[in-house]
């Protein structure tokens, strides 16, 4: 028996990078998974390969900036599922500057995405999982959100507000045995990473113990972890998975 049978996930972000790494995940362990996102595949593009596993995911375009849409997308997903069991915020997006060259509709940008997202898209969420008693909420922070970084003022204040909403839903929540954790990624191959330059890829490198860049799914196995029953006495928590460059 798969872990996640019977479960019904949603993975904002879902269709690239990190979130559909998540998603294919969830779907090998038997889950109903409802990927939102801004940017959908194309009708002629292949989003998930293995035919089988296709028919257990739903693509939904939804703009997490904007409460109507995220509330219609909620709307949808749970008159077709009857429920949410688990939610992972990933949706997110960087617009990198130094703060005197941050355009005020940059920072509002990555805000409004990052953060007021999760938000908007837990709100919506949650009183699935309140109503029976059980639920999941994964909010994929970053290690910038801990020690900063220079460039991305935006990034991290978003990633970081993450973390602060993390712990507060986790002592809100726990009496519904709804459990609300962290996981700050380091530096993991993605497109958006793949726009740095070698010299600033080797700079990563060079401070990363593990000497390795990580993988999308090396994100996901730790989304499942912290959504099964493994993790049933976890709560309010962030967990790095950054090859130990943050210790």
């Amino acid at each position: 028996m798969n872990r996640f049978d019977g479960k019904v996930i949603v993975v904002t972000g879902g269709c690239r990078g990190i979130g559909k790494a998540i998603v294919e995940a969830f779907l090998n362990e038997g889950a109903t998974v409802y990927a939102w996102d801004y940017k959908v595949p194309t009708p002629d593009e292949v989003f998930i390969e293995d035919e089988k596993l296709r028919q257990n995911v739903r693509v939904i375009q939804v703009d997490v900036t904007s409460s109507e849409s995220v509330e219609l997308s909620a709307q949808k997903t749970i008159e077709e599922s009857g429920k949410v069991d688990i939610l992972v915020n990933n949706a997110g997006i960087t617009r990198d500057n130094l703060i005197i060259r941050m355009s005020e509709a940059d920072w509002d940008a990555v805000l409004n995405t990052n953060l007021k997202g999760a938000f908007l898209c837990t709100k919506a969420l949650v009183r699935s999982m309140m109503n029976q008693r059980w639920g999941r909420i994964i909010n994929i922070s970053s290690i910038v959100g801990e020690i900063g970084n220079a460039g991305q003022a935006n990034y991290s204040a978003s990633k970081a507000g993450l973390i602060g909403f993390t712990k507060s839903l986790a002592k809100e929540l726990a009496s519904r045995n709804i459990l609300v954790n962290a996981i700050a990624p380091g530096y993991i191959r993605t497109a958006m990473t793949e726009k740095l330059s070698d010299e600033q890829r080797e700079m990563f490198l060079k401070n990363i113990p593990l000497k390795r860049e990580g993988e999308p799914s090396d994100i996901a196995k730790v989304v499942l972890f912290l959504a099964s029953e493994d993790a049933s006495y976890i709560t309010g928590q962030v967990l790095n998975v950054d090859g130990g460059l943050v210790m």
